[in-house]
């Protein structure tokens, strides 16, 4: 990036006005770059300091893939007291510490490193955090000896019950912002990340978005109506922006204003199939997020998918506006409380950040201001995919 590219984008991010989707700009003393540099020049800096951990480099004892293919197991399947030996058994909403996760780890690990290196080399310049983006994205998805197979065959598996299941997929919703920061990184140059390298990366995506979009277990998770059909379709969606398969927009547009809203979010803004699950607090505010990200990333068209109504009536406006007061006053929440991690929520939900900007709601920015950008526990980390906001600007 050349000094004039550089300003350029500088002044684009001081005063935000090219957000996906915005119908005003932010209150003036919301400097986005500015409430986040301290942070991210922190968590870059760490960044830099550890080097890529493909999966081959951690062996998978139950896995029937190969060193290559990602692997993990389900959560909330434990061994059956009355039969240790035998297939596991189900408890919904409790995570069993035994599970297999080394991978999803790894790959969480990812999706920490790499969008605040890029996000720290947009705010400064600096090509050292670039060119170590590019080293964990070479080791993940070009180095023949290391690279993760374009495919999740045996994502949460059961043991004794089955070698995967397309409610895995879930689990690569943590290569969206990966796949976001590579997206950026390609006006780097050419001596931080090489052209051969750009495509390598690029072509990866495209295998793994074919795969979402053929394979048998892919076509159950897209099939799933509650946050795991919006995981699957958020992936999809950058991943073909990575990829270049810019048709694929329509494609996400229609399912997100057809199936998406109409079978998630009711008249009154809120969420059935999340609110019966025994985590009601934590699967709302994770599906919500989830699904401003989708719109924030297609009204980038000149649409504003916030304010899209169904023929019913029911909005991603009213579906934030519904959460808003719960997430300011987690004590008013009128069902049940979580079964675990309750007390750890809400963090900085970004679905706050994008519909403050999208629907001009000043508030809606200031919440998002005062929560914890940077949760510590593993179980709220995985639920809170999208971190870096920096990245998420034209």
């Amino acid at each position: 990036m050349d000094r004039r590219q550089f300003c350029l984008s500088a002044a684009a991010l001081a005063v935000p006005p090219a957000m996906y989707g915005a119908t005003s700009l932010p209150p003036p003393d919301f400097d986005l770059r500015q409430i986040e540099r301290a942070r991210v020049l922190r968590l870059a800096d760490r960044a830099l300091e550890q080097a890529p951990l493909p999966l081959t480099s951690l062996r998978a004892p139950r896995s029937p893939g190969s060193p290559h293919d990602y692997y993990s197991e389900g959560d909330y399947w434990w061994p059956n007291p009355n039969d240790p030996t035998g297939p596991y058994i189900q408890r919904d909403g409790y995570s069993n510490p035994e599970k297999f996760v080394a991978h999803r780890d790894a790959l969480i690990r990812l999706s920490l490193l790499v969008p605040a290196l890029t996000a720290a080399w947009r705010l400064t310049g600096e090509p050292r955090y670039a060119s170590h983006a590019v080293q964990h994205l070479a080791a993940w998805f070009v180095t023949a000896e290391s690279r993760m197979n374009p495919r999740l065959d045996y994502a949460q598996a059961i043991v004794g019950r089955n070698r995967g299941r397309g409610i895995g997929i879930i689990d690569t919703l943590h290569l969206v912002e990966v796949a976001r920061a590579a997206e950026l990184l390609r006006s780097a140059g050419a001596k931080i990340y090489p052209v051969d390298t750009q495509a390598a990366v690029a072509d990866w995506f495209g295998q793994y978005l074919h795969w979402l979009n053929t394979s048998e277990n892919a076509k159950a998770e897209k099939a799933e109506k509650n946050n795991h059909g919006s995981c699957w379709l958020l992936q999809c969606l950058q991943f073909a922006q990575l990829s270049g398969a810019r048709e694929w927009r329509n494609t996400a547009r229609e399912r997100f204003t057809q199936v998406l809203l109409p079978q998630q979010i009711d008249r009154a803004g809120r969420q059935p199939l999340e609110l019966a699950r025994t985590k009601p607090y934590s699967y709302s505010l994770f599906n919500i997020d989830v699904l401003s990200t989708i719109a924030h990333i297609l009204s980038q068209d000149g649409e504003n998918l916030f304010l899209y109504q169904t023929a019913d009536g029911c909005s991603l406006k009213q579906a934030v506006a519904y959460m808003y007061p719960y997430i300011a006053d987690k004590a008013a929440w009128p069902y049940p409380a979580d079964v675990e991690y309750f007390d750890q929520l809400p963090v900085r939900q970004v679905h706050l950040l994008f519909a403050g900007q999208a629907l001009s709601q000043p508030q809606y920015l200031a919440l998002w201001r005062k929560l914890d950008p940077d949760p510590q526990t593993g179980e709220i980390i995985r639920n809170f995919p999208i971190r870096q906001p920096l990245l998420w600007f034209a």
